[in-house]
């Protein structure tokens, strides 16, 4: 305001034009209010997250925390598996850590079949005797290659066990005791499992699948650990399913750590696309943001592998003070597991100085699944060289330079087994005033998706005319721009979802938005679609899932419809090719990264016909035309039709929700069906095809009454059309009023919202009578049938209630108890993406007809 004073004087001292003095102050004016726009106060969130997003790239390269606090515990993948990142600041000499834990170093004894082959004696047969003991007699067992599992499309499993039951005995030889070592057994198991060492009981566990599972052993184990012959001894059990065994053994490598004082963190807010995160370090205060500029309305920078994490320091003392930064990353970025050979390098190039580390055997799109880690590409961190040095090697080494002199010495050697650490340390001098900037990190995975046998690059260099260094020095021009792009956004998004559904509501969709765009991965087809191809994360790993798609839509449509398309397309492709021989639609088109059509033995043809249809109708109400749908039209009457002769009164089958088992009449189900017909019919008529929209719209019409008559049980309709005295969350209904479709009575939806309201636990309301677990996209697609904000809060208090104080710090999950703060199975699943659900209505539902 002082600085517009002075102007308005100086302004009158030089001119006596009235009209002139007016039209500057109002440009005075207007410039003022941009000021204020760009810098206005950020939305902060209190929730306190499952887990923090803050490396999200796509499903493969991404960092979370798994709790509260940046410096208590060390990063992980969505799997579980950590990707360290360590950060400290030196001040004055004394160096606080701020991120991540100094971790445990392992040396292998006995590697997993991921690290070497390995050999065992193995049966199917429950054995007599002592099986587990160190000379037991297996000569009679068969000789048998590590992995042990049901299908070799796992590219581990050597040797195929299709039988319920395995007993394995494997031998190792040792050089020497261990007694005053501590030694981890890792192991990997589906289902359930039994491990001996030595003849010594180490692990039982059941009803359980785990993935490089690392447990101390005990003492006793450990005494048992002889010079000469020893044997692990393992007995597992396959309930259903995919099978699974492997097992290894590490040593811990001694060393202490260097980083023992730790910042005070003071606060850590979560929005759409930055985890901001506030610290005071002795005298000096730090904000420190990772940024993911995931905005969809850029598809090559949505592309683009590259993150952000910046920093702010500042001294809260008024004093100056040296400062120096400190971060490090560990191989495991680029590896499936920590231990695999890899190789690192620092250098410089074009003004910025990088770190680069990748897997010694590049097997580029060799390793498929649901709980697995990249290990073809390169992994990256990249900086301005100016007052920055980078390094290699032992972390303890560099770790200790850094302690004793703020800097690298440059001497660090490698690490056993490959175990080496990638670091930076920046001078940035004395510091009083506010000194700030930031590091980069990325991943080039150079072919991302194999798709119907051929292998596509990344859509950032679909023509294989760039490379990552280009990609690099990009970023770093456009960081400032990005980063204030990046605030404006999440404010704006904030402020939005606030306004339609209160502030829980926003908390909750600022949460789940880098998770459920970078569980996808964007891509250019040779025929020219857009492919947006979604990793069905923790349930499968399959690609682009329908109803994966379905759920997560709101998102995509809210945002860039294009996506949405991106995400239909491999499935048209995938019928219209001829490759699909059924009458309705596929489930998937593979497990990820190999694209080349459905593996699994997953059929809801109900489902997945009426999800295509239904987000094609959806794509066109977004756009206001049926373009898209009328380069598919063939394919969509031949899915309208199996509808009609097989929706409205579903066989005994599978919905997407596959963990409730089989159902018939399901009432849910049906509706998708006729939500799907009246979806064509709106299409056809979009097209100018009347006579096709009034007969497939005056069908879904009819059904629709009869579908009340039907499931109508009292106060509220039938999870089955013949089972009374059931219940279910109607959903999919949701479409009929954000559409606009209205072939359903008013007093249906209205009726169900009052009867859900009296179904309420704790934590949320059950996806229907059976149990009490529930899914959360479907309650907030439920809360979206209430006509009040009130009523769609009530239902996403519980729901935030459940976030907020859930005991299983995860990347959230939409699979979860309602009566105890517990998960049961899913996470860091794209689905999440149906919480903008209430957002898309609210822009829908006033668009003029």
């Amino acid at each position: 305001m002082q600085l517009c004073k002075k102007k308005i004087v100086a302004l009158q001292k030089y001119t006596k034009n009235t009209i002139q003095m007016k039209k500057y102050i109002f440009y005075l004016f207007i410039f003022a209010c941009a000021c204020t726009e760009q810098n206005e106060p950020r939305i902060s969130s209190r929730l306190r997250a499952s887990a923090y997003p803050l490396i999200n790239i796509d499903t493969y390269t991404n960092a979370w925390l798994f709790g509260d606090t940046l410096y208590n515990q060390q990063l992980s993948h969505w799997t579980g598996m950590e990707f360290p990142l360590l950060g400290a600041v030196r001040v004055d000499g004394k160096v606080f850590r701020f991120m991540g834990v100094e971790n445990k170093l392992f040396t292998p004894l006995e590697k997993t079949s991921e690290g070497e082959s390995w050999d065992a004696k193995y049966v199917n047969e429950k054995p007599l005797g002592n099986w587990t003991a160190r000379f037991f007699d297996d000569n009679k067992w068969k000789w048998g290659k590590a992995a042990f599992g049901k299908h070799k499309n796992n590219k581990n499993i050597n040797t195929l066990w299709e039988d319920d039951d395995i007993w394995v005995r494997r031998e190792f030889m040792l050089d020497e005791q261990l007694t005053d070592k501590k030694i981890f057994l890792e192991y990997s198991h589906d289902d359930d499992v039994e491990i001996y060492i030595n003849g010594i009981e180490v692990v039982a566990v059941n009803n359980k699948c785990q993935t490089n599972a690392l447990i101390e052993l005990p003492e006793e184990a450990i005494s048992s650990l002889q010079k000469g012959k020893n044997v692990i001894a393992a007995h597992c059990r396959n309930t259903g399913g995919e099978a699974y065994f492997d097992v290894g053994l590490d040593m811990e490598i001694e060393e202490r750590p260097c980083f023992t004082e730790t910042a005070l963190q003071n606060s850590v807010t979560a929005l759409p696309t930055q985890t901001i995160y506030h610290f005071t370090c002795g005298p000096v205060d730090m904000e420190l943001t990772f940024t993911a500029p995931l905005l969809m309305d850029n598809l090559d920078l949505l592309s683009r592998p590259v993150n952000y994490i910046s920093y702010k320091i500042s001294s809260n003392d008024s004093q100056s003070h040296t400062v120096e930064l400190y971060l490090e990353a560990a191989t495991s970025w680029a590896l499936h597991v920590f231990n695999q050979p890899s190789e690192s390098e620092t250098f410089e190039k074009d003004g910025l100085l990088y770190l680069k580390t990748g897997s010694k055997k590049q097997e580029i799109l060799g390793r498929k699944g649901d709980l697995v880690r990249i290990d073809w590409g390169y992994f990256y961190l990249c900086a301005g060289k100016e007052y920055t040095q980078s390094a290699t090697g032992n972390p303890y080494t560099m770790r200790t330079d850094f302690s004793r002199s703020g800097s690298l010495s440059g001497n660090n050697p490698v690490s056993p087994d490959e175990q080496n650490r990638l670091a930076y340390v920046r001078s940035l001098g004395k510091v009083k005033k506010t000194e700030s900037g930031y590091f980069m990190l990325g991943y080039d995975d150079i072919y991302s998706i194999c798709y119907f046998g051929e292998n596509l690059r990344p859509y950032w260099n679909r023509n294989g005319d760039k490379d990552i260094y280009d990609l690099f020095s990009t970023a770093a021009k456009e960081y400032r721009s990005l980063k204030k792009a990046c605030d404006k956004f999440d404010n704006t998004l904030m402020k939005e979802a606030i306004r339609c559904g209160g502030k829980e509501y926003a908390e909750l969709c600022a949460l789940a938005y880098r998770q459920s765009v970078s569980a996808h991965k964007l891509l250019q087809a040779s025929n020219g679609d857009l492919l947006f191809l979604s990793k069905e994360n923790y349930s499968g790993g399959h690609v682009a899932t329908v109803d994966v798609s379905y759920p997560s839509a709101p998102l995509f449509l809210l945002y860039n419809v294009e996506l949405l398309k991106g995400m239909l397309n491999p499935i048209f492709y995938y019928v219209e090719s001829g490759k699909w021989k059924e009458p309705f639609a596929p489930h998937d088109i593979g497990i990820y990264p190999i694209a080349n059509g459905q593996l699994s033995e997953i059929f809801l043809p109900v489902e997945e016909s009426g999800n295509m249809l239904i987000l094609t109708a959806a794509i066109a109400t977004m756009e206001g035309n049926a373009q898209y749908a009328q380069q598919h039209w063939e394919t969509l009457s031949q899915w309208a039709d199996f509808l009609v002769k097989k929706g409205f009164d579903p066989e005994y089958q599978e919905t997407t929700d596959v963990f409730t088992g089989y159902l018939a009449h399901n009432a849910n189900l049906s509706i998708k069906a006729i939500q799907a017909i009246a979806s064509y019919g709106r299409l056809a008529d979009m097209l100018g095809q009347n006579d096709i929209a009034r007969k497939y719209m005056a069908l879904a019409r009819k059904m629709a009454l009869e579908w009340v008559e039907k499931s109508d049980d009292g106060d509220h309709y039938r999870l089955a059309f013949d089972q009374p005295e059931t219940w279910s969350q109607k959903y999919n209904l949701v479409w009929d009023k954000i559409m606009k479709i209205n072939v359903f009575p008013h007093e249906v939806p209205e009726k169900e919202i009052a009867y859900y309201l009296t179904r309420q636990n704790k934590y949320g309301l059950p996806l229907d009578s059976r149990h009490q677990y529930t899914k959360a996209d479907w309650i907030v697609w439920s809360a979206t049938l209430s006509r009040s904000t009130s009523d769609f809060q009530h239902f996403i208090n519980p729901l935030y209630r459940f976030v907020n104080e859930t005991t299983d710090r995860i990347p959230m999950s939409d699979w979860y108890w309602t009566d105890k703060p517990e998960h049961i199975s899913f996470r860091a699943r794209s689905v999440l993406g149906g919480y903008f659900i209430k957002m898309m209505e609210d822009k829908l539902i006033f668009q003029p007809d």
